[in-house]
């Protein structure tokens, strides 16, 4: 296919999502609006999907709280663990067209949204398994006396979505959230809507009661801000940007309602001179460019000990090089396009930062040649970063790497902790003890060594500082969904004292 023909107008009628998942039923959006869901490899709307606005929340809303009292709450905890297994089994099932959707969506190759979507089931799995593990404890109180606790559902949960990995990251809230008995509002970014429509299909499907789960496609400032302020809502679950967080957390006060935030990052990654090089390598390559950058927890800051530093930047440089931008559905693609040309313009203007502070580019920073469409940039490699630059401060969210050089152990944890963020770190070592006094020292809810943000549904992943507080996957996470009831039963026979008897 020549290149005119393969970026023509494809002049298919975008796809219809013309309904909110809404107490089980699919209604029609109050308003009637839709939002377009533009390809980012194109740049054409590929989907239109109905928008919600702050009465569809509030419906939704009123459904999730109905179905508290409903026979959702009634479900013993191993009938929630199997709902949610049959969840998972679905959206195996489907996975292919679920990643198809998703990489229309928001760019990614069609090998990486596959790899997301089965993970997303492992996930539900992880939890629909946990649902009967969700245990109180027995307090020795005093001997006359049985004392327990019991962890009881928050109610009704508002999980505000982002656009760089919708289903894995639905998977991280919903799992937990539903494995405690709680009902949900899924609001996803208006970005990239489409696949978590999808989501309610299969919730359906799956046979979940009606309002347990309730999907508002909608924007932020709408659907979004009516989500977080809403008084029938028991907690905001949100991944995003710490300004949107702050944002949530002010209307959120209204009700004391909880909150769980994940706000990106910038990740340090450390290497010691006495790391194995090219292992080190190949996993930095990855962790700094994979989804076209635009994931929280990357490397996107390589600090190296001098004596290895110009080998380092120049190999890492040479392999970001051979990495191949391409259209989503192409299986040669490495990276696709930013999902928004907002995110690519962002992009873009760091890549003129990084020149115009005087840092050295070692490959990179245009956009890549045979796209005359499509929000694609090049994977680019800065060296001799001053760390107190914004390209080493700020989270670029795109295929930008920052590589500098340190001296010596105590500059490398300085370095790397002079941030405002605190979401991953890791470190290269062959040293044990050195391994694990800098893991002790850097300033992130996850550390790795010899590795990198090794993600999983049994590792508690959340942040320090501007990357948020509370914690996704694990049993640290099905806490943020619960509260915790002390109970005391008075077992003594005596008659209790009156003290007004006298």
């Amino acid at each position: 296919m020549s290149e005119a023909s393969a970026f023509a107008p494809s002049q298919e009628e975008p796809r219809r999502y013309d309904r909110l998942f809404i107490d089980g039923e699919w209604v029609a959006a109050r308003s009637g609006r839709v939002i377009r869901s533009i390809d980012p490899s194109t740049e054409e709307v590929w989907a239109e999907v109905a928008e919600a606005d702050a009465d569809d929340v509030d419906d939704a809303v009123q459904a999730a709280r109905r179905a508290l009292r409903g026979p959702w709450g009634g479900y013993s905890p191993t009938k929630r663990g199997e709902m949610l297994s049959k969840l998972a089994g679905l959206v195996r099932r489907d996975a292919r067209r679920l990643a198809e959707i998703e990489s229309r969506d928001n760019g990614k190759p069609l090998r990486d949204t596959l790899g997301e979507v089965q993970r997303a089931a492992d996930w539900l799995t992880f939890f629909a398994g946990a649902a009967d593990k969700i245990n109180g404890h027995q307090i020795p109180y005093r001997p006359d006396a049985l004392a327990y606790t019991r962890l009881e559902p928050v109610g009704v949960v508002g999980a505000i979505l982002p656009w760089n990995s919708p289903i894995s990251l639905c998977s991280w809230k919903l799992g937990p959230a539903l494995a405690a008995g709680n009902t949900v509002v899924l609001k996803p970014a208006e970005q990239t809507p489409v696949s978590l429509v999808e989501i309610g299909r299969l919730v359906e499907e799956a046979g979940f009661p009606a309002g347990v789960v309730n999907v508002v496609p909608g924007y932020g400032p709408l659907a979004g801000a009516a989500l977080a302020a809403h008084p029938h809502v028991n907690k905001i679950s949100f991944t995003g940007h710490h300004g949107t967080a702050a944002a949530i957390m002010k209307a959120a006060s209204g009700n004391l309602k909880r909150c769980s935030f994940e706000c990106g990052g910038k990740s340090p990654y450390i290497v010691f001179a006495d790391a194995d090089f090219e292992r080190a390598l190949s996993v930095a390559v990855h962790s700094a460019f994979r989804s076209t950058g635009q994931s929280c927890s990357l490397a996107s800051r390589i600090f190296v000990e001098r004596p290895l530093y110009e080998k380092f930047a120049a190999a890492i440089a040479e392999r970001a090089g051979r990495i191949r931008v391409g259209m989503p559905f192409d299986e040669r693609t490495h990276i696709g396009p930013h999902t928004s040309a907002q995110q690519r313009d962002k992009t873009e203007q760091y890549i003129a930062l990084g020149r115009e502070s005087g840092a050295r580019i070692l490959t990179g920073g245009g956009r890549p040649r045979g796209f005359p469409r499509g929000y694609f940039v090049e994977p680019t490699v800065f060296a001799d970063v001053d760390n107190r630059s914004r390209l080493a401060r700020e989270e670029v969210f795109g295929p930008v790497l920052a590589v500098m050089p340190f001296d010596d152990e105590e500059q490398a944890v300085e370095f790397a902790n002079d941030t405002d963020y605190g979401l991953v770190g890791g470190l290269w070592t062959s040293d044990v003890g050195r391994a694990h006094r800098v893991a002790a020292k850097i300033e992130a809810g996850l550390v790795s060594v010899n590795t990198f943000r090794p993600v999983h549904y049994m590792l508690p992943y959340g942040g320090y500082k501007l990357s948020g507080f509370g914690r996704e996957n694990g049993f640290d996470a099905i806490r943020e969904y619960t509260e915790v009831k002390a109970v005391v039963v008075d077992l003594a026979q005596d008659m209790p004292a009156d003290p007004f008897a006298d």
